[in-house]
Parts: structure tokens; C-alpha cells; sequence
């Protein structure tokens, strides 16, 4: 399958998503309330976690990467992620696409991709 045309390529490709993804997630880490779901966590946990939800994120928007984890119910089950975590993790998603100018039409569909986890996330 070709990448060209695909929402990993108009997003700049492997490097300009991990770049995302690292913006991303010092948010997330760093927030008063969402800062809970990292706290007890060893650096190599965490490397694992970010190498994973980039090879996620660029394999769900079309890249040549492989996603190797666990689906997204399995990976939140019993985390306690409820609605109000979800609208401080929608407000840093946001922030992050505003610091990397994702044009209206990419951020669109990033947009939707992130909301279509929702049910798999919330609540589990």
C-alpha cells in the first residue's frame, strides 16, 4: 500500500509524529489530574509506552509501522479513565496539533480517529 496521499504522510511522516507524540505525552505526564496514570512508572515502561503509541498512531493513519500492542479496551481496562479525563486529554490534544499548525483538514481527521477510541478508553 502506498503512504502517498495518506493522513501519515500529509502529517509529515514518521519523525514529525514522533515529534507529536513526545509533545503530547510530557503533557499528559505533567497534568495535575491525568499526571496519576504515569506516576509509579519505570523509564523503560515509559519508552516502551511512547515507541508504542507512535507505532500506533502512524500505522493507524497509514504508515509503514506495525502496531504490536494490545488493543486499546485491554490496554485501559481498569484504569479509571472517566469523561472528565477525557475532555483534559481531548484540550492537550488540541494544544499539541496548535503547536505543530496541523492544517484544518488533517486535524479533522486526527480529531475523529482520537474520538473513535473513546468507547474502547472511557469507563474501562
Amino acid at each position: 500500500m502506498s503512504e502517498i496521499g495518506t493522513l501519515y504522510a500529509r502529517l509529515g511522516g514518521y519523525d514529525a509524529m514522533a515529534a507529536v507524540v513526545d509533545d503530547l505525552l510530557t503533557r499528559l505526564k505533567t497534568d495535575r489530574q491525568l499526571g496519576r496514570f504515569w506516576a509509579h512508572r519505570g523509564e523503560d515502561g515509559l519508552r516502551r509506552e511512547k515507541q508504542l503509541l507512535i507505532d500506533f498512531l502512524c500505522a493507524s493513519a497509514g504508515g509503514p509501522l506495525y502496531y504490536t500492542g494490545r488493543d486499546m479496551a485491554t490496554s485501559h481496562k481498569g484504569m479509571g479513565i472517566n469523561e472528565g479525563d477525557w475532555r483534559i486529554f481531548l484540550g492537550h490534544v488540541n494544544a499539541t496539533l496548535d503547536k505543530f499548525s496541523v492544517p484544518a483538514k488533517e486535524r479533522k481527521e486526527v480529531l475523529a480517529f482520537v474520538d473513535s477510541t473513546k468507547s474502547d478508553i472511557v469507563g474501562r
